[in-house]
């Protein structure tokens, strides 16, 4: 259960009594873009790019056309591909084939991420917005993909995006998630809200996107974390004392 100290929303470094809450997490659960990878990567600019491009082929529109339904499919659904789906009958494996069809390379290899996942309590799990394959090729990049126990992605969940509470309760059935003995970590601040109402403990990378950070000062942000690297490697040596 989240620790009462947590509520503070104090940035690293973290109470010792908070680290002993954490280092008994069963399972950990991480979103993927700009959370296991730093957001000043803009990996997902290009993802962003190919869907205003996907958009304006599929409707024959310009691109600032395209831009507009983009985002407004976006807000209103959690994902463009979401209304693209449920107003255009699109094939999703050939969209998120499509849009995420980009370099990689803009994220870096980080082993010190691998160190820092290697210590931690418990079973670790990827739930993202994006596809497995996606996934994959940006966990390989980092060098971490055989540190995470499985994906659970956007076709597992039926092509409901975070955050809808029902994609959460299938992921906690699917694998087995006892929500008081895990963490979830998310850049996106909203996408926590149903993680911690099935009494899991949050854990929000803040940044600069004004759309991850509405809602930050919700409850259902118990840690805030603006390192995550360090904030992993503590409540790893705290496990190892």
């Amino acid at each position: 259960m989240p620790d009462p100290e947590s509520q503070n929303m104090q940035p690293f470094p973290v109470a010792e009594a908070t680290l002993a809450v954490l280092a008994r997490t069963e399972t950990w659960v991480f979103d993927l873009d700009n959370t296991l990878y730093p957001a000043a990567c803009n990996l997902f600019a290009e993802v962003d790019v190919r869907i205003g491009r996907y958009i304006a082929d599929l409707l024959s529109i310009s691109a600032e056309d395209a831009r507009v339904v983009q985002k407004h499919y976006f807000r209103e659904y959690g994902t463009s591909l979401r209304g693209l789906m449920m107003h255009h009958s699109i094939d999703p494996l050939d969209y998120l084939d499509y849009v995420h069809d980009i370099d990689v390379t803009r994220v870096s290899p980080s082993p010190d991420l691998a160190e820092a996942l290697d210590t931690l309590p418990g079973r670790k799990l990827i739930f993202t917005n994006g596809s497995s394959a996606h996934a994959e090729r940006v966990m390989n990049r980092l060098g971490v993909a055989d540190r995470f126990e499985a994906v659970f992605d956007i076709i597992e969940a039926e092509y409901l995006p975070k955050p809808e509470p029902a994609v959460y309760a299938a992921l906690v059935g699917r694998h087995a998630i006892d929500p008081r003995r895990a963490v979830m970590v998310e850049d996106i601040a909203r996408n926590l809200v149903p993680a911690a109402a099935l009494g899991m403990t949050t854990a929000w990378v803040c940044g600069d996107s004004h759309w991850g950070n509405e809602g930050a000062e919700g409850d259902h942000v118990h840690h805030v974390v603006d390192d995550l690297v360090g904030w992993l490697t503590q409540i790893g040596t705290r496990v190892q004392r």
